[in-house]
């Protein structure tokens, strides 16, 4: 069984930076995929990005390609997500999970997770 907590979100300007942590418990935590969701108010939780357990391969969603960057630290424990260039709509409650599955962006795949960290951007 894993545990999951993310920190690090907050209040930023359209434009600015923040860097969530998720951070796991138990001792097999080196062998599951760690995703990232988000959900916006009245809207469905959506993927974000993903890595495998063992970092050799990342996953992102159109919309943030080439402003978050996932990484991991197994020895840590913890995954995290960079996140650059932010924009309004990227406003939600950010989520971070795990799965046994290689590679997945279907929440339902997932079997543990965090109870989630709010960023808001502002214009």
């Amino acid at each position: 069984q894993v545990q999951l907590v993310e920190s690090g979100g907050g209040l930023v300007q359209a434009g600015g930076s923040l860097r969530l942590s998720c951070v796991g418990s138990g001792r097999t935590f080196s062998s599951y995929t760690i995703g990232w969701f988000r959900q916006a108010p009245g809207k469905e939780r959506e993927f974000v990005a993903a890595s495998t357990w063992s970092s050799s391969s990342t996953y992102y969603a159109d919309s943030v390609k080439g402003r978050f960057t996932i990484s991991r630290d197994n020895a840590k424990k913890t995954v995290y997500l960079q996140m650059n260039n932010l924009k309004p709509e990227d406003t939600a409650v950010y989520y971070c999970a795990a799965t046994t599955a290689y590679y997945s962006t279907t929440s339902n795949s997932y079997d543990y997770w965090g109870q989630g960290t709010q960023v808001t951007v502002s214009s």
